[in-house]
């Protein structure tokens, strides 16, 4: 377990639309030998096959509205991919096969943004159980959590979002956002360079948001705006406005870090490292589940050597969502026995079950047998 490190993003004061707080992340210098840019795909011509096949002449599709390719050949070359299409007209559906593919003999790495993500979310204790306690159906066994599923919202539901994005000032040396809806934070998204964000910035209108961020965007209230208030009597020049000015965004700043985006940086993370590219590494990360009421994410990283971040793409994830992380979790270390997972959760096996059906996972269980010792605990 680790935490995030945004070591050489500073934040600047936040800019306000509605219920929309965004919060630029700028870099006093750019992550030198990585960078992100342009390129549209059209049918035929795209980052991934036209269809994967699966069994039972079932076709696997993902929308994908955008994807990025990291370049890291130093040459400058645009490299990052903005607006995928199958055809023309607006973006529509794309098929998936793999989630982070590199470019053939080329210094580039093709991956589409959160779905790395949301790919080791799903993938979460997949297989299902391990050991054939005789309480799971023979599907459970057989095909694990197959098939899975989890909502997600693309980012022009959001109220505000897209206006947000179309008025908001980018600052100079802007290379990320930290976006906060109804002030609770849906997403943080960082870029190398300042270049790079400035193409990409439109983009966050075509990512995923979850549940609690739609929830919130709909029935949260407007938020305040930063305001800043600078004694006259200190102020008799420009050169102290300047101090006073730059004092107060100080002051902002550590106000955010210590309390708006606090769970986000302290919270530890499991990471998977997915590729090596030159001196950078892409990985995706999950968080403990822990049953806090602290916000968790998940997300999906790419480091510098020194263990910098110079990408970064988080989902907030529900409560509904954090509880059946946690639930699985504590099924895999009690080896799928549920006495012995009720016990480490400290509540009863007729509790345990109805709580895995509350979790969408009921059907993997066998409904004769869970009925009949849950009748026994009882007498």
């Amino acid at each position: 377990m680790t935490r995030i490190d945004l070591t050489g993003l500073a934040v600047r004061p936040a800019q306000v639309w509605g219920g929309v707080r965004l919060v630029p992340l700028v870099r006093d210098e750019p992550v030198a030998g990585l960078r992100l840019h342009r390129e549209v795909y059209e049918r035929g011509h795209g980052c991934f096959p036209d269809s994967v096949a699966l069994a039972g002449g079932i076709t696997y599709t993902s929308y994908v509205p955008h994807g990025f390719v990291a370049d890291w050949s130093r040459t400058g070359a645009e490299a990052a991919s903005y607006g995928t299409r199958l055809g023309t007209g607006r973006p529509a559906t794309v098929p998936v096969r793999r989630l982070a593919r590199r470019r053939q003999g080329e210094p580039r790495l093709r991956f589409l943004p959160l779905h790395l993500a949301l790919e080791g979310y799903l993938a979460l204790h997949f297989g299902g159980p391990s050991v054939v306690w005789d309480e799971w159906s023979r599907a459970a066994v057989r095909r694990g959590l197959s098939p899975r599923a989890e909502a997600a919202y693309a980012g022009w539901e959001i109220p505000g979002l897209a206006e947000a994005l179309r008025v908001f000032e980018i600052h100079p040396g802007q290379c990320g956002v930290l976006l906060y809806v109804a002030d609770a934070l849906a997403a943080a998204f960082a870029v190398p360079h300042p270049d790079d964000y400035l193409l990409l910035h439109a983009t966050l209108v075509e990512d995923l948001f979850g549940e609690l961020v739609h929830q919130y965007a709909h029935y949260g209230a407007p938020v305040a705006d930063f305001t800043a208030a600078v004694e006259s009597g200190a102020v008799r020049s420009l050169a102290d406005l300047r101090r006073a000015a730059s004092a107060q965004e100080r002051a902002w700043a550590r106000a955010h870090d210590g309390l708006m985006a606090r769970d986000l940086l302290e919270t530890p993370y499991a990471f998977e490292r997915v590729h090596d590219m030159g001196g950078f590494r892409l990985y995706r990360f999950l968080p403990p589940f822990l049953r806090s009421g602290q916000e968790q994410h998940i997300g999906e990283l790419i480091s510098d050597r020194k263990g910098r971040t110079a990408y970064l793409k988080t989902f907030r994830l529900s409560e509904s969502q954090i509880r059946r992380g946690h639930l699985l979790r504590r099924l895999a270390d009690a080896d799928w026995h549920l006495g012995r997972t009720a016990e480490a959760l400290g509540t009863s096996y007729a509790e345990l079950v109805a709580r895995i059906g509350r979790a969408g996972l009921g059907s993997l269980l066998n409904a004769h047998v869970v009925a009949r010792r849950a009748r026994g605990e009882e007498t």
